[in-house]
């Protein structure tokens, strides 16, 4: 270095530039060494896809295949009838069964006796001593179960007990040391964990399945808050179970959600919990015990609650007080709020029913309900819910089922006449009761519960009223009725085919 050059650089002058220039060097070091954390790439949250085969081969061995079976007399010709399973599939979903498809008399003179398949399901082991869970409704109504291992070994079984409020059976087949699953808890279940299930989709026996878990506490039922997936489940994979990735069984796989008749993404299990309370009711005495209080709830809407006073809009709005139930002895008015029960609060109207439903007959309970702006505490005796009506009995051979109604072929409508405790809560003079709607009826958006006061112009006050309208109807025109739900009324336009 030349002594001008020296002189230059340690000259104040310089010493600046050199400082300014060592700080930019090192400010440029520390910007590759430290790159601020919105610049960063975040870590993986999910890293690769699970591998199944593993809880497959230990759950595998518990999940069985139940057929069943039905005593029918049939012609000695050569009758080739429908495909059973996809009967099931229309039956169970609530589709029409296309023409053609619909299975032939039941009995010919110079018939057979003779077992035929009825339907098809899955189960899963819960005991070694062959005790095994289902769906009530793969169970209904059958003369004859056959379950088959996936050994290939097949029993006859019979059922224990089945509750068709939650859809839950268990059946039992005389065999010892079988692999039983081991029972998860449904509660610890978290929406986006990877879910399997295993069964017998249209009769092919261990298909598994698996997706995520979409879905908690959906209000489908009156007793059951659903776990909804996107599990692949169809015809026959009814009863089976919903395997979480430490192979426990955490639901029962019981229905779908579709528009076309095909799985479309949204499956429905019944938590493993519920099912496990009713399945140990039905193996101790062959039935479910629920209590009951005797009254007619809704929501409490938001513009309610503010309007009275409530604030959040929680709890059960009572529209109606049974006379003479256990609520109106407790003196739970219509107009009440209930928001607690037994200490524990209402959230949503559905959970009521549940609760009190958990609750032994005979129990003294407190009811908390808010009455014109104050909370008041109520005790009720619980009572106990009717029994529910058991499935008609199949007729013996020689005997003939009763026709189908006039409105049941027609519109897809199941009616019944309307008590006079629904007739006052309803304010209305007559009308008939909703049982159930398929077909043009539940196109039309009619449901269970609903009630038909007017038909094609005509009040009606009666079944019998009702079904002789129905009978004189053009059945290729549309019929108007109109519907009361709730405090709502509307017409609704039933087509007696999809337009």
């Amino acid at each position: 270095m030349n002594p001008r050059m020296a002189s230059s650089l340690f000259s104040p002058a310089g010493l600046g530039r050199l400082v300014r220039l060592s700080l930019l060097s090192a400010g440029l070091a520390v910007g590759v060494a430290a790159v601020p954390a919105w610049a960063q790439a975040p870590a993986p949250l999910v890293r690769g896809l699970p591998d199944f085969t593993e809880l497959v081969d230990v759950v595998g061995p518990s999940v069985v295949n139940i057929r069943t079976m039905e005593r029918t007399k049939v012609s000695q010709g050569n009758g080739a009838g429908p495909d059973e399973q996809m009967l099931e599939f229309f039956r169970r979903f609530g589709i029409p069964v296309p023409p053609g498809a619909q299975r032939g008399p039941r009995q010919e003179r110079g018939g057979q006796e003779e077992d035929r398949p009825s339907g098809v399901g899955s189960g899963f082991i819960v005991s070694a001593d062959g005790f095994i869970m289902t769906n009530a409704h793969v169970v209904d109504g059958a003369d004859e179960l056959l379950v088959t291992l996936p050994d290939k070994r097949e029993f006859k079984a019979k059922v224990v007990g089945a509750d068709k409020r939650t859809d839950v059976a268990v059946v039992k087949i005389d065999a010892l040391g079988l692999p039983a699953v081991k029972i998860g808890d449904a509660s610890r279940i978290r929406v986006g964990e990877w879910v399997m299930a295993i069964g017998s989709p249209f009769g092919l026996e261990n298909s598994v399945t698996a997706g995520i878990v979409s879905a908690k506490q959906r209000d489908t039922g009156d007793y059951l808050p659903f776990i909804q997936t996107d599990v692949a489940i169809n015809p026959g994979n009814s009863g089976g179970p919903l395997i979480n990735m430490r192979g426990e069984v955490v639901g029962i796989n019981s229905q779908i959600y579709s528009r076309s008749g095909g799985f479309m993404g949204i499956s429905f299990a019944i938590p493993i919990d519920e099912a496990m309370r009713v399945s140990e009711q039905l193996r101790a005495t062959g039935k479910v015990t629920r209590g009951r209080i005797g009254v007619s709830i809704d929501q409490v809407s938001k513009d309610v609650a503010e309007t009275l006073g409530l604030g959040d809009s929680k709890g059960a709005f009572v529209r109606g007080v049974e006379p003479n139930s256990p609520a109106a002895k407790a003196g739970v008015e219509a107009g009440d709020i209930i928001v607690k029960f037994n200490g524990k609060a209402i959230e949503k109207s559905v959970d009521l029913p549940r609760l009190v439903g958990n609750t032994k007959p005979g129990s003294r309970s407190t009811l908390t309900v808010f009455r014109r702006g104050a909370y008041k505490d109520l005790t009720v005796v619980v009572g106990e819910v009717e029994p529910e009506f058991r499935s008609a009995k199949k007729p013996s051979v020689g005997e003939t089922k009763p026709p189908q109604s006039v409105a049941t072929k027609a519109l897809g409508l199941s009616v019944s006449d309307l008590t006079e405790l629904q007739r006052s809560e309803l304010k209305v003079k007559g009308g008939v009761r909703v049982e159930s709607a398929e077909g043009p009826a539940a196109r039309a958006g009619l449901r269970e519960g609903d009630v038909i006061s007017v038909i094609a112009r005509t009040e009606v006050s009666s079944v019998r009223e009702f079904e002789a309208v129905v009978g004189k109807l053009d059945k290729s025109r549309p019929v108007d009725v109109l519907v009361h739900r709730g405090d709502l009324a509307q017409i609704v336009i039933i087509r007696p085919a999809a337009r």
